[in-house]
């Protein structure tokens, strides 16, 4: 639970933050590959997750908005979005906390406070693997959004093409949705 007197918003991350911005997103994605799979002798043999060229891709994206979450003037956590200025179907690319603030309400609050950011919003979309319950429980439980569909290898995700991936798991990812109500949508 949070205190009274604690505040998250979300602010631009400076232009000379981005590197432990993205060591930051990667360390916390890394953190739940690892809590998936302790059995594995070393999941980051894998390297880094997500990859240097996605986090880039993300970041130079058309419509790509990079954005900190910020508790009382402390950066807990990132999100990377594409917001389309024309339909309003908007994208979370990545959206992280650090470890310190996992467990204590601050994702919850830091999604309201990025739904209060882009009011205009009618559909928000992302994706997650298949693996992560964490993920699933926070998106599904917390923040109402709906699972529309499995990606696996009968029915591949847009970013398999052209891309031989190395094992079933690697297709198999959530595509989850969360239409805005209307009233919140057109205020």
């Amino acid at each position: 639970m949070t205190k009274q007197n604690e505040q998250i918003t979300i602010a631009p991350v400076p232009q000379e933050e981005l590197a432990i911005f993205k060591e930051e997103l990667q360390e916390a994605f890394m953190k739940g590959l690892q809590d998936s799979f302790q059995e594995a002798e070393d999941p980051t043999e894998m390297g880094p997750i997500p990859s240097d060229e996605d986090f880039e891709h993300s970041l130079t994206a058309k419509d790509s908005v990079v954005r900190q979450i910020v508790l009382n003037g402390e950066r807990i956590g990132g999100i990377v979005l594409k917001i389309n200025p024309d339909t309003q179907r908007n994208e979370v690319d990545f959206l992280y906390t650090k470890a310190n603030a996992h467990g204590k309400g601050l994702g919850t609050k830091a999604w309201e406070a990025i739904e209060a950011a882009f009011p205009k919003t009618k559909v928000w979309e992302l994706h997650t693997p298949y693996f992560e319950k964490r993920n699933i429980h926070f998106y599904v439980n917390k923040c109402d959004f709906k699972i529309v569909e499995f990606y696996h290898r009968g029915n591949p995700g847009p970013s398999i093409e052209g891309e031989e991936p190395e094992s079933d798991a690697d297709y198999e990812f959530f595509r989850f949705e969360k239409v805005m109500t209307k009233e919140s949508s057109e205020a």
